[in-house]
């Protein structure tokens, strides 16, 4: 495993851990707005991962079909690449 594989599942690890702790202050009653920032907290974090894995995808499999003979595998990693953009759109 590489080091950035190492890092996002570390920061998921933590991820699942703070949703769990959301879900105590759920059972809690605690107070609404607090829980808000904790979830606002976990999106953080989940977007923080998104932009590792995003990286590393572009910096590994995009950059090697991008160098690629194969004109498909070309055109098909930028459809994906536009796809998550259009997903991300929609948010």
């Amino acid at each position: 495993m590489d080091e950035t594989s190492r890092e996002i599942i570390e920061r998921l690890k933590n991820i699942e851990g703070h949703v769990r702790g959301i879900q105590r202050m759920i059972e809690n009653g605690e107070y609404c707005i607090d829980v808000v920032n904790q979830v606002l907290a976990v999106q953080r974090a989940l977007h923080k991962v998104n932009r590792l894995v995003l990286d590393h995808h572009l910096h590994t499999c995009v950059s090697t079909a991008m160098s690629s003979q194969d004109a498909a595998e070309r055109e098909r990693v930028i459809a994906e690449i536009m796809d998550v953009f259009e997903a991300t759109s929609k948010l």
